[in-house]
């Protein structure tokens, strides 16, 4: 099996005329969380139509999708025989669907899917957004948190610890690492770590 994490949009689907309510209540509580780092970016879509009232042209901005928000958060893929499978994390998926007004995401039983990029791509065209600013690289590890990996570093060469927070953007690692007899945490960069 092979896993990778990868920053994915996902559709969460709410209770019409809450979802500026829900992005904002949503960003606040993954700040006050700390899980910026899981999930990146929360935005209800909307295009600019331009209405005549009374001889006068206004501006407005209409949602494309009632009832949705979009969300950009991490998830492992699974590559197996069955297929691709993607995994988000636990505590960000129970954060995103207890929030008000949040009634799931879209997917199958409790499963978030991912939108496909093509999807993603179509709906920053017609809201025009800078698509450029959405691309971000991919990270491969062959580990995922709760994995034990060996410390290749100097100093703490050959030791092994479990994953305990992994964190893409600076690409760091954080191992739990006997020493003085207890447990700590070790920040590590990915290359100076390997799956145990």
């Amino acid at each position: 099996m092979k896993k990778e994490i990868v920053k994915r949009w996902f559709m969460i689907h709410t209770y019409s005329g809450y979802e500026k309510k829900v992005q904002k209540d949503l960003e606040q509580k993954i700040e006050t969380l700390g899980m910026t780092d899981i999930v990146t970016r929360i935005m209800v879509p909307e295009e600019e139509i331009v209405e005549e009232r009374r001889g006068k042209k206004k501006i407005i901005l209409r949602k494309l999708f009632p009832g949705y928000v979009m969300l950009e958060m991490e998830a492992v893929r699974e590559e197996t025989e069955d297929g691709i499978n993607f995994k988000v994390d636990s505590e960000a998926w129970y954060v995103v669907r207890n929030t008000n007004g949040v009634t799931g995401f879209v997917g199958v039983g409790s499963d978030p899917i991912p939108m496909e990029e093509e999807e993603v791509q179509n709906v920053f065209s017609v809201i025009g957004y800078d698509v450029e600013k959405t691309k971000k690289e991919v990270v491969k590890l062959d580990f995922t948190k709760g994995e034990y990996v060996k410390i290749l570093s100097e100093g703490f060469e050959n030791q092994e610890g479990e994953v305990v927070e992994i964190d893409i953007e600076h690409r760091k690692v954080k191992v739990l690492l006997e020493m003085f007899g207890r447990l700590t945490p070790v920040e590590f960069d990915f290359e100076n770590v390997k799956k145990a």
